[in-house]
């Protein structure tokens, strides 16, 4: 559920489209969103848009997923370190869950899963060769 920190992203990621909270004070890019700089606490925070690229920063290969998500599984679950700076956790989808499939600093970018009710996820694939 959106939150008031959280509605602008939400509605971002609805127009398949990735935005990062900034702190205008030091020019940092954090995750996640929040009303103030978790680094220099300035509460000076703006929006910019994100380039949707990446690495893959760690993972594990899902072979237990909650029974909602059964049908899917196995599936990776993954940090991806983005260029702007933080770390998003996410799944990695477009390729088979199997660690020799998934080195680490593999490139990786942006997609959007329709969740449906309005309801956008940013997922990352492989970086097209």
């Amino acid at each position: 559920m959106p939150t008031p920190d959280t509605q602008f992203y939400w509605d971002r990621a609805a127009e398949e489209e990735l935005w990062l909270p900034r702190c205008d004070a030091e020019g940092t890019v954090f995750w996640y969103p929040r009303d103030f700089c978790p680094s220099c606490g300035s509460r000076s925070v703006s929006w910019v848009r994100a380039s949707g690229r990446g690495t893959l920063a760690a993972f594990v290969v899902n072979h237990t997923p909650h029974p909602s998500y059964a049908a899917d599984g196995p599936y990776v679950i993954a940090l991806v370190q983005l260029e702007e700076g933080p770390r998003l956790m996410t799944n990695i989808l477009g390729v088979e869950p199997d660690p020799a499939q998934l080195p680490i600093g593999m490139p990786v970018e942006v997609v959007f899963e329709d969740r449906g009710e309005g309801l956008k996820v940013p997922q990352f694939r492989p970086v097209a060769a």
